[in-house]
């Protein structure tokens, strides 16, 4: 409370902070403020306590429990955020403070905020195991160079190439390394190395910068693409201190993009040398070979025998076998003339036994062939006798001798059925022998008289 003595207004100290404290509210009802946080405190019940600075001043902040809730934001030392909070005086002592009611990262502490979260998320995926890194190629043929065609890194890269090894052949896919079209550039040109599979390896190139400049090799989207890459890729982002998720995810990483054009490809001085020790190895081992192998067959050849011993042994041989073969031919011949020998005799023997019989039986045929001829022709008539008769039964002639007629229309067909007749008609009825023309003028139907129990009139 507050009192007057000779005039003069006299505050409480409890009077006067909360004076302040209203003044203050009533002027900064609701604010937002940007700066740095430090000394971070965790109190058991929940709140945090920490200053906001910047770099000439300070204010003590406290973000209770009841606010932060499940807030997405952690709040660590060095972070730089946007409160959103309310002035307050703490009575007990006095202190001017924040009262927080939210908390966003703002620059780069956004930045770094957004890279870490990507990072711990492409980590647990296993994008940063050493396990699915590709081998770099011992000696490639063609480096393809992810970078700015302004950009100075360019220059180093195939000033460093030119020097190590002139005889590579450089390809370079253009694309911007910074602002908001920077990671679709860079993914489309990593898309375009690969799908026209001209090079052994690539470099992912630029030089330094701010976390805001380099944060187009933090991309998503760029970061899996290069770790999908069916070409090996040599980060070299930044100078030494920085690091981009491209680095992590990248089959090496290297400090800066000189240094990535120096282990992407050997030096040519180093692979000559190499070479030529490699030849003079192979030279001397070649030699040291040939000359074990001459001894051998200085060896060989004083243990050999003479070509005239070696082929006395045959040629007794050949003789041999050359006076079996004169001898079972002239034996075969022998064999062969007394086999045809005794089959002749047996073939005369036979024939000889053979003929009276066959002679016999041709005897007999003649003397019964006329008769065989006779019943032939006797049995051939009666049949032929047969046919006729049975053939003149079955003339039309001897069936109408039988007592039938023939009847036909003036077209000459013959008549199957009575219904064939009609009135002014002419018909022509036929026995066996004769015919006769009879004009119809009426047609009565009549009982059938086979039908009939009397005879007809």
């Amino acid at each position: 409370m507050k009192t007057s003595t000779n005039g003069v207004l006299v505050w409480t100290v409890s009077a006067l902070v909360q004076a302040f404290s209203d003044a203050l509210n009533a002027r900064f009802n609701s604010l937002s403020v940007r700066g740095e946080i430090s000394g971070l405190v965790r109190a058991a019940s929940g709140h945090q306590y920490f200053n906001l600075k910047d770099g000439t001043a300070q204010l003590r902040c406290v973000w209770f429990r009841q606010r932060a809730g499940s807030a997405a934001t952690a709040l660590r030392d060095g972070m730089s955020v946007r409160l959103r909070a309310t002035v307050a005086i703490y009575e007990p002592r006095g202190d001017l403070q924040l009262i927080v009611e939210s908390v966003q990262p703002d620059g780069e502490g956004a930045l770094l905020e957004a890279f870490l979260r990507l990072k711990a998320k492409l980590q647990i995926e296993g994008l940063f195991d050493s396990e699915r890194k590709r081998p770099l190629p011992a000696l490639p043929q063609a480096v393809g160079v992810i970078t700015s065609l302004q950009a100075a890194a360019l220059r180093d890269v195939l000033t460093t190439l030119r020097r190590r090894s002139p005889h590579v052949r450089v390809v370079v896919y253009p694309a911007s390394v910074q602002g908001a079209a920077a990671p679709g550039e860079l993914l489309a040109a990593l898309q375009r190395a690969q799908a026209r599979r001209e090079v052994d390896l690539i470099l992912l190139v630029r030089g330094g910068g701010s976390l805001d400049d380099l944060w187009a090799f933090n991309d998503e989207a760029l970061t899996r693409a290069i770790a999908a890459s069916t070409l090996p890729v040599i980060s070299g982002v930044g100078h030494e201190t920085d690091f981009t998720l491209a680095d992590f995810v990248a089959d090496l990483r290297a400090p800066t993009p000189t240094a990535a054009a120096e282990l992407g490809v050997p030096a040519q001085a180093a692979l000559l040398d190499a070479l030529t020790h490699t030849a003079h190895r192979a030279s001397s081992a070649l030699s040291r070979h040939l000359q074990r192998e001459q001894q051998r067959c200085d060896r060989l050849a004083l243990r050999w025998p003479q070509p005239a011993a070696l082929l006395a042994t045959p040629q007794r041989h050949l003789a041999q076998l050359q006076w079996r073969l004169r001898q079972a031919l002239n034996d075969l011949s022998r064999l062969h003339a007394q086999r045809l020998q005794l089959l002749q005799h047996r073939l005369a023997h036979a024939l000889l036994q053979r003929a009276p019989r066959e002679r016999e039986r041709l005897n007999r045929c003649e003397r019964g062939l006329p008769e065989a001829l006779s019943r032939q022709i006797s049995n051939s008539q009666l049949r032929l006798d047969r046919a006729a008769q049975h053939l003149q039964l079955l003339s039309p002639r001897a069936t109408l001798a039988r007592g039938y007629l023939l009847g036909m229309n003036a077209n000459g067909q013959v008549l199957r059925d009575l219904t064939q007749l009609a009135p002014q008609q002419p018909l022509l009825l036929a026995d066996a022998q004769r015919a006769v023309r009879i004009d119809i003028s009426r047609i009565d139907a009549q009982p059938h008289p086979l039908e009939a129990d009397i005879p007809p009139n």
